[in-house]
């Protein structure tokens, strides 16, 4: 029971931490994407987005960085490079900020797969206990078996109490880091089209630097 009791502590703090974690990530990535979105070129939206700490700002600057260092190549080598370079930005970034974001819930599957059946043994220890009671006195009488009982219910209540809320809350999370990690792929396909707006318009003789 003291499991569990630490179980259901470890889950209210996930949920403290995970919620204000997705819900910061959620509105830097907002502003960040609507920046993206709004920009005239790439290199217009990494000088707004320059400082800015989240995956879609890094998107965006990084881009840009690469941009710049294959100038002197791409007048030679032509473009397609660079938008594969680009595109290996984009989806690494996407695939570390989406690994942070999913940290500590693997402590919530876990506990939804393992807290009951610890319940379950806390539930037959308590049992045997009532049976040793009824060995030792010799008798079926409430209060001797009452004890062991009362731990056995207990057992499986404070197993169900860690299992279902950790349950409801990785199902939670997944699915609100899942709509995240849409978003954040939005924010690359911006980034991807204003790469590819200003290397039409490098052609034309009109890109911004």
């Amino acid at each position: 029971m003291a499991v569990l009791a630490g179980a259901i502590l470890v889950t209210g703090t996930v949920l403290i931490f995970k919620a204000t974690e997705i819900g910061l990530a959620r509105r830097r990535l907002s502003r960040s994407v609507a920046t993206i979105r709004g920009a005239e070129s790439l290199g217009a939206a990494a000088r707004r987005l320059s400082g800015r700490l989240d995956p879609a700002a890094f998107m965006a600057t990084a881009s840009f960085e690469e941009y710049l260092r294959s100038d002197e190549a791409l007048s030679l080598a032509g473009p397609e490079g660079l938008r594969q370079r680009v595109r290996s930005i984009v989806e690494r970034t996407e695939a570390q900020a989406a690994s942070r974001l999913r940290r500590g819930l693997g402590i919530l599957a876990t506990i939804a797969s393992t807290a009951p059946f610890a319940g379950l043994f806390g539930t037959v220890w308590g049992i045997m206990n009532a049976f040793v009671g009824i060995s030792d006195s010799g008798t079926t009488n409430l209060a001797v078996v009452a004890p062991g009982i009362a731990e056995a219910l207990l057992a499986t209540a404070m197993g169900l109490l860690a299992a279902i809320p950790a349950v409801v809350l990785y199902n939670h999370f997944v699915r609100a880091t899942a709509s995240w990690r849409l978003a954040l792929s939005d924010a690359g396909a911006a980034v991807e089209r204003l790469m590819s707006r200003d290397l039409d318009l490098r052609v034309a003789g009109r890109a911004e630097r």
